[in-house]
């Protein structure tokens, strides 16, 4: 066997790191303690003890992230497309608080889709998965029927990504 030296690290095996024992005495239950579970999990990984990671639960959180990723893009959506719906519908009562909001949430959409260029490329497809729920919560802000607005979403998503568009 060659001698380690600086340019020839030791390469650890399974059978050297199975002689070692447990990063952690006793591992946190994933349902016990959430946060302690999530850095422990992370130190595992980060060290390569891949035989203790708790593989089936990291698998799930890893796709619950996924899933509150896109929940999370399509809330600032609906909320955006109902308060646009609400600036069209009554013109009479725009306020700043209105346009603040429609402010915000464009932000928000910039940043999570700068983050996730998947969920851009799926934009179109979640606007419309939310639209009926925005138009839900525009009827019920306006006091306006649902039949009152727009069957489909009446704004591209370069509208809607446009942070200086507001509709007439």
């Amino acid at each position: 066997m060659m001698p380690v030296t600086a340019d020839r690290p030791r390469r650890e095996t399974a059978m050297g790191r199975a002689k070692e024992k447990p990063l952690f005495a006793e591992p946190t239950d994933y349902e016990d303690d959430f946060q302690s579970w999530l850095f422990e999990q992370a130190e595992l990984l980060r060290q390569r003890r891949f035989d203790e990671v708790d593989v089936p639960n990291v698998i799930e959180e890893l796709e619950s992230m996924g899933r509150e990723i896109r929940h999370a893009l399509e809330s600032f959506y609906r909320l955006l497309i109902a308060h646009l719906l609400t600036w069209q519908a009554q013109p009479q009562l725009r306020s700043a608080s209105w346009e603040v909001t429609i402010v915000r949430e464009r932000a928000h959409i910039e940043q999570r889709e700068a983050q996730n260029p998947a969920l851009r490329a799926n934009a179109a497809a979640i606007v419309a998965d939310v639209y009926r729920k925005a138009v839900k919560e525009a009827s019920i802000e306006t006091g306006l029927p649902p039949s009152a607005f727009p069957p489909a979403c009446p704004w591209s998503l370069d509208e809607l990504r446009d942070e200086d568009y507001l509709p007439a």
